[in-house]
C-alpha cells in the first residue's frame, strides 16, 4: 500500500535563499525587477516544496502566486487584494506565508521555519520595492484568467489544511475512543477512580500475557488527538506482511481501525481461544464494539476516506467535498415497533428536523441524524450526530457529553436503505427516493442509552408537510 502523509513527508531543511545583514541593507537600492530576479525567481524555479506544505496537505503552493514577469506578478497580486499599497508589511500574501508560525505541531513548525523565513523576507523586500514604484502601482488590473492564483477554490484549499483534517479526526474517531476502553485507551484509566480498578487490573498484565510488542501495539489511542493520528498514520506506513494496516488509504474499509471493532471473538479451542487475527477474516479479543451499520462506522470510514482523498489531491471542486460537518453526542434516539413494511435487518437513516419559528415550518435541512439496522424485534436505535454550520471550513468541536439539542418538538424523517446504498458506500446519505415516512415527537434529549428518546413506529406517516 502506498500511503502519503504529512507526517511522512521528507524533511526539507533547504533554505531557498540566505540573506546576510549587509545584503539586506543594500536591498533598498535595487529595482523591483532586480529584487524579483534575485529573490522571487529562485522560489519559482525551486524543485523543493514551498512552506505551504506545513499547513496544507495538497492543493496550494506559493509558486502559484508567481508569474514569469515581476510586473504581471505584482499587478495580479494587487488585483486579488494580496498587496497592501499603503502598508506593504500588512500584505495578505505575507500573512499567508507566516500562517505556519501559528502551527500547534512544533515539529512541523521547526522543519519549515527556515524555508518560511526565506520566503517571507524575499516577498517582503520585493513588495516594498514595488510599492515605491509609481509605474507598478498604476498598472491596470489583469483579467481574472490572467492572474496568478491557485487553480482550486478557496473552499477546497481550506479543506486540505492539516488543522481541518485534525478537527475532523477529533470528531469522527477520537470522540469514539471510549468504545475501545480500556484495552486501547491506557491514558483514559484513572488510578484514583474506583470504577477504573478493574480496567487497571485488566491492562496491567498485558505485557506478561501477550509480550511487550503486542502490549505496545494495543496502545492505539495516545494522550492527544494529534499524537494518536500521527501514530495511526506512521504505523500504517510500516505494516508487516502478516498484518493489515491500521489505516488503509487504498481501501478504507479494510483498515484494522475499522475491521477490529466490527469483528467477533476468535474461535474457541480446547485451551481457550485462537490467537486474534490481523488479516481477513479478522478477529478481535475485545469482541464486537461497533456495528457495520451505525453512525460510528460511518464516521470512521468518512475520516479515512477523506484523508486519503486530501493527501492525493483528489478534490477538485467544492461539490466533491464531503458533508463532514457533524458532531457526535451521547443523546440517543430509539424507534420501537417499526412499521411492518420496514423489513428487519434493513439499514435506516433517521434525520432530525427542528421547528423554524420564523418560517412557521420545519427546517429544510436536518439538524441531526443517526442510523442503524432494524432488529428482529423491530427496533432502531443510535446516538445522534449533530449537523453544525461550517465557519471558515471548520466545525467547532464540543465535548461529547455537552453536545445536545434543546428540549422541543422535532420532526423525524426516516430513509430506508432498500437499494443497499450504505453497504456500497458507508459514508453516503440516503435520498428522497429512500424516504419512507416521518413522525413528530416531543424530545428532551437526556444523556445516554438508558434515557433514549423512545417513540413507536406507528407515529410515522408517509406524507411530507
Amino acid at each position: 500500500m502506498t500511503t502519503q502523509s504529512f507526517f511522512a513527508r521528507p524533511k526539507f531543511f533547504a533554505v531557498l535563499l540566505v540573506v546576510s545583514a549587509p545584503s539586506l541593507q543594500a536591498e533598498g537600492s535595487k529595482t523591483p525587477l532586480e529584487v524579483f530576479e534575485d529573490r522571487i525567481v529562485p522560489i519559482f524555479k525551486s524543485p523543493k516544496p514551498s512552506s505551504c506544505v506545513q499547513c496544507h496537505l495538497a492543493s496550494v503552493d506559493l509558486r502559484e502566486y508567481i508569474l514569469p514577469s515581476h510586473e504581471a506578478t505584482f499587478a495580479s497580486l494587487r488585483a486579488d487584494g494580496m498587496i497592501d499599497l499603503d502598508d506593504p508589511k500588512k500584505s495578505k500574501i505575507l500573512e499567508l506565508i507566516t500562517m505556519g508560525e501559528k502551527d500547534h505541531d512544533r515539529g512541523a513548525k521547526l522543519i519549515h521555519e527556515k524555508t518560511r523565513k526565506a520566503e517571507y523576507e524575499a516577498f517582503a523586500a520585493w513588495i516594498e520595492a514595488c510599492c515605491k514604484d509609481p509605474k507598478l502601482r498604476a498598472l491596470p488590473a489583469p483579467k481574472p484568467e490572467k492572474r496568478a492564483r491557485p487553480k482550486l477554490s478557496d473552499a477546497v484549499i481550506r479543506h486540505t489544511r492539516k488543522s481541518r483534517v485534525l478537527n475532523s479526526f477529533v470528531r469522527n474517531i477520537w470522540s469514539q475512543r471510549m468504545r475501545c476502553f480500556p484495552c486501547h485507551t491506557p491514558h483514559e484509566i484513572d488510578p484514583e477512580n474506583p470504577k477504573h480498578a478493574r480496567a487497571q487490573e485488566k491492562t496491567a498484565g498485558y505485557e506478561e500475557e501477550f509480550g511487550k510488542e503486542v502490549a505496545e501495539r494495543l496502545k492505539i489511542f495516545k494522550k492527544s488527538p494529534l499524537e494518536t493520528m500521527r501514530y495511526l498514520i506512521a504505523d500504517s506506513r510500516k505494516t508487516p506482511k502478516d498484518r493489515l494496516p491500521l489505516v488503509d488509504l487504498d481501501h478504507p474499509r479494510k483498515s484494522l481501525l475499522i475491521l477490529k471493532p466490527t469483528a467477533r471473538l476468535p474461535k474457541k479451542t480446547d485451551d481457550g481461544r485462537e490467537p486474534p487475527s490481523y488479516v481477513e477474516p479478522v478477529s478481535h479479543m475485545g469482541g464486537l464494539k461497533m456495528h457495520v451499520d451505525d453512525q460510528s462506522y460511518k464516521s470512521f470510514n468518512a475520516w479515512i476516506r477523506d484523508y486519503s482523498k486530501v493527501t492525493r489531491g483528489e478534490y477538485k471542486t467544492v461539490d466533491e467535498l464531503p458533508a463532514d460537518n457533524w458532531q457526535p453526542t451521547q443523546r440517543v434516539l430509539m424507534i420501537r415497533d417499526t412499521p411492518e413494511a420496514w423489513k428487519p435487518m434493513t439499514r435506516v437513516q433517521l434525520m432530525v428536523h427542528a421547528w423554524d419559528e420564523k418560517r412557521k415550518a420545519w427546517s429544510e435541512e436536518p439538524v441531526a441524524f443517526t442510523q442503524g439496522t432494524i432488529t428482529p424485534r423491530g427496533r432502531v436505535v443510535g446516538p445522534l450526530f449533530l449537523f453544525r454550520e461550517k465557519k471558515k471550513g471548520f466545525v467547532r468541536v464540543q465535548h461529547v457529553q455537552r453536545a445536545t439539542l434543546p428540549a422541543a418538538r422535532y420532526l423525524i424523517k426516516a430513509y430506508l436503505d432498500q437499494q443497499k446504498t450504505l453497504a456500497k458506500d458507508p459514508t453516503a446519505f440516503l435520498t428522497k427516493a429512500d424516504f419512507v415516512g416521518q413522525a413528530e415527537i416531543e424530545a428532551k434529549w437526556k444523556l445516554g442509552f438508558r434515557n433514549a428518546e423512545k417513540f413507536a413506529g406507528d407515529l410515522f406517516v408517509k406524507e411530507v408537510r
